[in-house]
């Protein structure tokens, strides 16, 4: 399968998120469209590493981990990201009952 479809596919999930975080108010929504572009990130690490040793030449059994292994790194990193947004949320939503961010500017003050 050519490059391209990945690169569209990419593409199109990360501006699908980047237009989630910017329009939607509800946070969970807001972590879910990060959560998508961080997948967009992912699914180009995988086609990029593993058109890079296509193209080498590699016949090794091991050709083409090394995206596998950021992509490993940033599931790490976005759990952690989760496990941290949602106590947040859920304290949030707690005090407030809602999950709107536009309560947040309320805290500037």
């Amino acid at each position: 399968m050519p490059i391209n479809y990945y690169i569209f596919l990419s593409l199109a999930l990360f501006v699908i998120g980047i237009v989630g975080v910017l329009i939607r108010r509800n946070a969970i929504i807001i972590f879910m469209c990060i959560e998508l572009m961080l997948n967009a990130v992912n699914l180009l690490l995988v086609a990029f590493s593993k058109m890079h040793n296509a193209v080498s030449g590699a016949v090794d059994a091991t050709a083409g981990t090394e995206g596998q292994i950021f992509v490993f790194f940033i599931m790490v990193v976005a759990a952690a990201e989760v496990s941290v947004g949602l106590a947040i949320i859920v304290m949030m939503y707690r005090n407030v009952h809602s999950v709107d961010i536009g309560f947040l500017n309320r805290l500037k003050h």
